[in-house]
């Protein structure tokens, strides 16, 4: 019974981290402020975690990891052709991190993450972005002519998922060019995920970029 208690605190301080460390950042996030909103004395991130450093650390891990449980991939069968597969890729990523002006706090985190890179962003990358990549590289690697370089196969890779981001980190600034009317009815996640699907398939020769986002198969 201890060592459930001792798991159920440690989630709930990690559970606590993370909205304050996605605001503020690691280096301006203070341990009491997450006691404080923990309900946990100051010697507890001492106890649990070593320092700030570790509980930042595994509240980054814990981000990437609920992310995934909330929006797990399609299970896909063997038969399932490729461009189908790159459609459901493209979905999912844009579920897990497009969520126009309503994003939690382990987007924002996972964000900040990628643009202000501490010790944590290699673990997350090893954990989480990578094998994800590799699962849009072989679905790629079914699409592109025999022969293709592998750098020219990893860039189109980071193009399919430039596209994607592209969305989570300007959302602001794209709502303010096409206005609110336009936002609502094109630019959310079934929207978007067609819209970079259709591109990327056309851009690989399987598809047309004249073909309606709303028909294309």
């Amino acid at each position: 019974m201890a060592t459930v208690a001792a798991e159920d605190t440690r989630a709930h301080i990690i559970e606590a981290a993370g909205p304050i460390f996605a605001e503020k950042g690691f280096h301006a996030t203070t341990i009491r402020e997450i006691c404080q909103a923990a309900g946990a004395n100051l010697a507890s991130v001492n106890y649990y975690f070593r320092d700030k450093e570790r509980l930042y650390h595994e509240t980054v891990l814990r981000a990437s990891e609920m992310r995934r449980a909330e929006v797990p991939l399609p299970q896909w069968s063997q038969e399932t052709p490729p461009a189908e597969r790159l459609k459901g890729f493209i979905h999912t990523i844009i579920e897990r991190m497009v969520l126009m002006r309503k994003a939690p706090w382990q987007v924002k985190l996972m964000n900040r993450e990628i643009l202000q890179p501490t010790e944590a962003c290699r673990d997350l990358i090893r954990e989480y972005f990578r094998p994800h990549f590799e699962m849009l590289l072989a679905i790629l690697d079914e699409m592109l002519p025999a022969g293709t370089p592998d750098h020219t196969r990893t860039q189109l890779g980071f193009s399919v998922v430039s596209q994607c981001l592209f969305y989570r980190m300007c959302e602001e600034s794209v709502a303010m060019m096409v206005g609110e009317e336009e936002l609502a009815a094109h630019y959310q996640g079934e929207q978007l995920a067609a819209h970079i699907a259709r591109f990327s398939l056309a851009a690989f020769g399987h598809g047309n970029l004249a073909d309606s986002p709303n028909t294309a198969s």
